[in-house]
């Protein structure tokens, strides 16, 4: 994984086990032909954004919006 920092949530941590069973998964289905690249990687996006999703609300109770310029109530 990437050693430069990463932004807060909805971005899942870079050491997160689901984000390397996704990521995981999306290897997998294209070596075994069961998917495209372009299939795995919008499965791994989707699943990843809705894990940083998931992991932004435990973080951040209440939130509705956490974009850049919106601090946490």
């Amino acid at each position: 994984m990437p050693t430069s920092p990463m932004p807060s949530p909805p971005f899942p941590a870079p050491d997160s086990a689901v984000l390397a069973l996704i990521v995981a998964n999306a290897v997998n289905s294209v070596n075994s032909g069961e998917a495209s690249v372009e299939q795995a990687i919008l499965h791994a996006a989707v699943h990843g954004w809705y894990e940083g999703h998931i992991e932004g609300e435990d973080a951040c109770p209440g939130c509705d919006f956490r974009g850049p310029g919106q601090p946490c109530p």
